[in-house]
């Protein structure tokens, strides 16, 4: 039985539409090879044959020859593993990169390997406080004035030092709040990203419900997506819409959860947050928001994070992300810059002891702030001391040589410290050590000298003098060498994991590449093998024709 005349031309023009799509794709492809997060396209098809009821009453031999190529869709090459394995990287890179970048706004302050800081100041009084102890010049003025100027230098140090962690604290809540800047915060970036993969869900659900791919919005979502994981971890899910679950020819849509650890009573559990409800609900109602929250006491201290979840078609849930000194109760992310913000403006404020200040999580600007606080209180309260002891026989009150310059009546702090007035206006001087037993007039700066050489631990004993002082069991200079040496530790160590991940990131990106990015070299063979179809189809075309032709004009006429 000779098939239908014209069937092996339908087989020859669906080939030649196939190929000439994927020339066309293909050029699209090579077009946008340096288009940031293209993903390359290809054609899907499948073989065309009988399927209908007619088929039943057709041989054999004629079932199994096929009538063409289908083209079903345009689709995106891309591995929704390498997607989870990529966010899931950016989640640690971005965490260590946003705490490089604190840590190093900490080392321009504390960094004493590189700049005359306050381990050098120190050194300067001790010095001067050795030429003190001479018998001879302990009466002299100048050494007196060397010793007021140096130690205004070390006062000014600690207020310097103090106001610039002040500062670069205050740098780091805007980098998340936002606000007072001319550049958007975490806040903002967050907000505005959220909201465009709500409405680009609506627009690709839409054109998709119309027969439209809309590849580009995807693409232009999958972008997002990858930035929004920098900032929070993240998990993406593809699903139908709760109206259409059942409806296996139904789009799905795209549904982004928050995940964080939360700890209640000890316990550590994995939770989640919806962000992104595919096209659920009206309006804004499919997506959520953040929203960044000054600390109550200090705006800067224990910032927190708060998430409001897409309510779609229900009620929105919320959580909130910080940083506390609670390890029984605290919601916490394994990563993103957001994390690490919080991070490094938590700790704790009430701390009266080293062992307190130790006692944090991350190491960030309240731990160093703390430390300055608790060397210059320690200094000022240890020199004072002594030389009221000094002029105990003279003055009979209290001679402070560092008085707290904002309140009298408080605390000294790193950024409240200075040379008490009565001391430059001459009421006040350096003890001379006499009193009712006849000690030196050098005893005084003896003591003071002696001091600086203290290990100061905590608790008392017989060779701890100044019991409440604790630096750790280290000296004045070597509290602050240490408290650098930390710093320096901290940003080695995180420069070697921000380098890891970073490595790891660009890997994964690579596999990426390889798979959904564009290669000249790829583009060109399948350019030239889909040409070679095309030929091919144009060629069976040919003998299709030629084949008609002769059956036409050359079979079936009588008496020739």
């Amino acid at each position: 039985m000779i098939r239908a005349t014209f069937s092996g031309f339908n087989t020859a023009l669906t080939a030649l539409q196939a190929n000439q799509k994927r020339l066309d794709i293909t050029g699209q492809n090579l077009a946008n090879m340096n288009t940031v997060g293209y993903t390359r396209q290809t054609l899907d098809t499948s073989s065309l044959n009988y399927s209908g009821p007619i088929s039943r009453y057709m041989n054999g031999s004629e079932i199994s020859v096929g009538f063409g190529v289908a083209m079903d869709r345009v689709s995106q090459i891309r591995d929704p593993f390498l997607d989870a394995q990529y966010r899931s990287q950016m989640e640690k890179s971005g965490y260590t990169d946003s705490m490089q970048t604190a840590l190093d706004s900490l080392s321009k302050v504390l960094d004493e390997s590189s700049i005359l800081g306050i381990r050098d100041a120190f050194d300067d009084i001790q010095a001067t406080l050795t030429n003190l102890s001479d018998p001879a010049k302990v009466n002299d003025a100048v050494f007196e004035s060397e010793l007021r100027a140096r130690m205004e230098k070390l006062t000014n140090l600690l207020n310097e030092s103090a106001q610039k962690i002040d500062e670069a604290k205050k740098q780091e809540f805007e980098r998340l709040d936002g606000e007072g800047t001319n550049q958007n915060g975490a806040e903002q970036t967050v907000n505005d990203i959220l909201k465009r993969i709500g409405e680009l869900n609506r627009q690709i659900k839409h054109n998709q419900v119309f027969g439209q791919p809309s590849l580009e919005l995807m693409d232009e979502r999958n972008v997002l997506l990858d930035e929004l994981s920098s900032y929070v971890p993240i998990e993406v899910r593809y699903q139908k819409d709760p109206a259409h679950k059942d409806d296996k020819d139904w789009p799905d849509d795209l549904y982004v959860d928050m995940i964080y650890s939360k700890t209640d009573g000890g316990v550590t559990t994995r939770e989640s947050l919806s962000l992104i409800k595919g096209t659920e609900g009206a309006a804004n109602q499919n997506y959520g928001s953040l929203e960044i929250l000054p600390g109550a006491n200090s705006p800067y201290l224990n910032v927190t994070a708060k998430f409001t979840g897409a309510s779609g078609t229900g009620t929105a849930d919320s959580v909130t992300i910080s940083s506390t000194s609670d390890p029984n109760s605290v919601n916490e992310f394994k990563g993103g810059s957001i994390q690490a913000g919080l991070d490094m403006l938590g700790g704790k404020v009430d701390s009266s002891t080293t062992a307190a200040i130790e006692d944090v999580d991350v190491r960030g600007y309240q731990y160093y702030i703390n430390h300055l606080d608790n060397l210059a209180k320690s200094f000022a309260t240890v020199m004072n001391e002594l030389n009221t002891l000094g002029n105990k026989n003279i003055t009979g009150k209290p001679a402070n040589l560092m008085v707290n310059k904002e309140n009298a009546t408080a605390d000294i702090t790193a950024s409240t410290i200075g040379i008490n007035t009565d001391w430059v206006n001459g009421t006040i001087g350096l003890g001379k050590g006499i009193d009712d037993d006849g000690n030196d007039m050098n005893d005084t700066a003896l003591a003071m000298l002696r001091a600086m050489s203290v290990h100061y631990a905590a608790g008392s004993s017989a060779d701890r003098p100044y019991y409440g002082i604790d630096l750790g069991n280290k000296t004045f200079a070597g509290y602050i060498s240490n408290v650098s040496t930390v710093l320096a530790s901290d940003s080695s160590n995180n420069q070697a994991s921000l380098k890891t991940n970073v490595t790891v990131l660009n890997g994964i990106q690579n596999s990426r590449d390889g798979l959904s990015g564009i290669s000249l070299d790829e583009e060109a063979a399948n350019m030239m093998a889909y040409l070679s179809a095309y030929n091919a189809a144009s060629r069976l075309m040919t003998t299709l024709d030629e084949a008609l032709n002769t059956l036409i004009n050359n079979t079936g006429l009588v008496g020739r």
